[in-house]
């Protein structure tokens, strides 16, 4: 029996709990899915019947389970996995890791993986595995969409998104930009950023970041909002005699100068569920851990600006 713990049950908890439920039943694991949440009363509708109990927040837990994973706002994820760092041999830590970056990782399970599904999807596969993308001089990416239009049936103003205090703020939101940026061409030597609250949303976060990643052999643009009316995701890289456009959104490979096109179907459970499947990999010891804390933190650094 695979015991497994949520610490908070939103949306991509709930995402999370189903795609597992999914990927076990089709290995033909049990398993047992707890939760911990603030507010216990209010009901959990479609994953009701997948979760067996519900402890609240700060309550003592069993300490055997499998994994536990940390799915409540950002601002509470370094309380919640000293809190709860004896009651799992794995931990699941969704991005951002933190909000921000003077955590003591020393004083943290060192067993734990910090999410980072773009890299699952079909679109980052195809680039690693047919484009020789390590010798562009340049990329450019950029994650636009309006934050309003997000959770629909949900105040905008309401959500973690709005409050810097809560972890919000564009910069670290999207910083599965910068995570799939540096999976690819590795860290930069140097990044310069711009962020701050530009648009008339009614937020007190970020609305608007770009930066500039430097490498010894390329520049990397990135632009983050939270304000565009139509929503884009994109990669363009360039090369000497060619232009990728990769398009997350619709999933889809460009090459613009040849005018070559790959259609990749993909919904996002698919990439999200084969995360959850590298993750279990991980537990299992047949993969080495390749998102690890210290290297999320790296990324929230770059992220942030710091």
């Amino acid at each position: 029996m695979t015991k497994l713990c949520f610490i908070g049950i939103g949306s991509i908890s709930k995402r999370h709990i189903l795609n597992t439920a999914k990927y076990l039943n089709s290995i033909n694991v049990e398993f047992q899915i707890d939760a911990v949440r603030r507010n216990i009363e209010n009901p959990v509708d479609e994953i009701r019947h997948l979760v067996s109990t519900q402890y609240k927040y700060g309550e003592r837990l069993s300490a055997d389970y499998d994994a536990i994973f940390v799915t409540n706002p950002t601002s509470l994820h370094y309380e919640a996995l000293s809190m709860y760092c004896n009651n799992a041999k794995w931990f699941f830590v969704e991005k951002p890791v933190f909000d921000h970056v003077n955590a003591e990782c020393d004083l943290l399970p060192k067993n734990c993986y910090v999410a980072c599904p773009l890299r699952y999807t079909s679109v980052i596969k195809y680039i690693k595995e047919n484009i020789n993308y390590k010798s562009a001089f340049s990329a450019r990416a950029i994650s636009s969409s309006y934050l309003p239009e997000w959770r629909p049936n949900k105040d905008y103003r309401e959500t973690y998104s709005a409050h810097k205090t809560l972890g919000g703020g564009v910069s670290i939101d999207l910083i599965h930009e910068w995570d799939y940026i540096s999976n690819l061409f590795g860290f930069p030597k140097n990044v310069y950023s711009i962020m701050g609250k530009f648009s008339n949303l009614e937020i007190d976060s970020d609305d608007l970041a770009v930066y500039i990643g430097e490498y010894p052999d390329k520049l990397v643009e990135l632009h983050l909002d939270y304000f565009g009316r139509f929503p884009v995701r994109k990669l363009e890289i360039f090369f000497d005699g060619e232009t990728i456009e990769a398009d997350f959104l619709s999933c889809t490979i460009k090459h613009l100068k040849s005018g070559k096109a790959v259609s990749l179907c993909e919904s996002r459970d698919s990439y999200q569920t084969k995360e959850i499947e590298h993750f279990f990999k991980i537990m299992r010891g047949e993969l080495q851990n390749d998102s690890t804390i210290e290297d999320a933190v790296k990324v929230l650094k770059i992220a942030r600006g710091e």
